[in-house]
Order: C-alpha cells, then sequence, then structure tokens
C-alpha cells in the first residue's frame, strides 16, 4: 500500500480549483487496483458540498488523478471532509 498525505487542489466539474488537505492510499484486493482517501478543503461553499463526480485533485509537482466524491461529512460549523475514490493510476 502507498500513501499521501499533505496539500492538495480539487478541481470541480465547472473548473473551480478549491485547496485543501488529502488522505490517500492505494488499495490492492483481489487484484483489483484502486485508490482513495479524503479532502479537506480550506473553504466550503455549496459547489464543494454538492461535487460528486468529474473531478481531478492535483498533489504537488502537477500529479493529477481523477476522483468522484463518495460521500461528504460534516466536521465542524464550517468544515467538511470528503470521501474520495480514484480512477485511473494513482498521482502519488
Amino acid at each position: 500500500m502507498t500513501t499521501y498525505s499533505g496539500p492538495a487542489r480539487l478541481t470541480l466539474a465547472d473548473g473551480t480549483r478549491v485547496s485543501g488537505m488529502a488522505s490517500l492510499s492505494t488499495n490492492q484486493r483481489g487484484g483489483i487496483d484502486g485508490w482513495g482517501g479524503t479532502f479537506r478543503p480550506d473553504q466550503v461553499t455549496a459547489d464543494v458540498r454538492n461535487a460528486s463526480a468529474g473531478l481531478s485533485l492535483e498533489l504537488p509537482y502537477d500529479q493529477v488523478g481523477e476522483v468522484n466524491v463518495t460521500g461528504v461529512r460534516k466536521l465542524l460549523a464550517t468544515q467538511v471532509l470528503m470521501s474520495l475514490a480514484g480512477s485511473g493510476p494513482a498521482p502519488f
């Protein structure tokens, strides 16, 4: 299993970029390679809360992976934690 934890930028379907912190890992179960994790945006808007598919996650050094949001959980009054499922090669 490979992991990444640090700064990231989520690009929404409309091209809006949202900075935040990501915690990602690969999982190799039953011969299926996949990756996913969580993303905590620095600022929360309605567009961020409603994001679901057609997104990309950019890590430092221009590493980019395609992601879908599988869930959004409220942490505090002004923070959310987004669960992500990656598709294609992991960007880390």
